[in-house]
């Protein structure tokens, strides 16, 4: 996928920091890194086709990002850490 641009609701940064503790800069990391899988996010695609992107900072931080594509962009909805399952998943435990 090539990213060209990220567009974040200036809300949901507040937000997404506070819950996960997952800064935007941290969390547009994983898209740049080598090791990063997609997955179809069905159950929340109800409006707009959403996305589970599952990769590393660089600081080897295992983190679960759900975004959309709007044109070249990455509007990213939310961040966090990867649960045990996602770790599993990705191919890390």
């Amino acid at each position: 996928m090539r990213v060209k641009k990220f567009d974040w609701d200036k809300g949901n940064v507040e937000k997404n920091l506070v819950k996960h503790k997952v800064d935007f800069r941290e969390a547009e990391e994983i898209f740049f890194n080598k090791k990063i899988k997609f997955y179809p996010d069905w159950k929340h695609s109800i409006k707009e086709d959403r996305f589970i992107a599952l990769g590393v900072t660089n600081k080897s931080r295992k983190l679960t990002i759900i975004f959309t594509k709007r044109k070249n962009e990455i509007r990213i909805i939310s961040a966090r850490d990867q649960n045990k399952r996602e770790r599993k998943q990705y191919g890390q435990n």
